[in-house]
């Protein structure tokens, strides 16, 4: 029962590829870090990835942590909340991050 979405609609699902260094220890597994809309959900994920990059997508985790306080001065508030999605390929599969220039 997947609802039928709108292919702009899906491009705005995914804001950003995450590069840190347990991301990039994660791309010798052929799995690809993304920040994502917190409201996402992991089918919509795996439609948005596969049609923005041409790839089969044999799985997606998510994980959303909990929000950090912050404090400025005597004001108490919070990060923003935000989602990521550990995106899995097809073997064959590959993401070009870093383009050569």
């Amino acid at each position: 029962m997947t609802k039928s979405t709108n292919p702009r609609d899906l491009a705005d699902m995914v804001l950003r590829p995450i590069v840190t260094e347990k991301a990039t220890l994660l791309l010798e597994d052929n799995k690809y870090v993304f920040d994502v809309v917190p409201k996402a959900t992991k089918p919509e994920i795996k439609a948005a990835i596969e049609s923005l990059f041409d790839v089969k997508v044999t799985g997606v985790n998510t994980l959303m942590p909990p929000r950090r306080k912050r404090r400025v001065g005597r004001f108490i508030g919070y990060k923003p909340q935000y989602k990521r999605a550990i995106v899995t390929l097809a073997p064959e599969d590959s993401i070009t991050l870093f383009p050569d220039v």
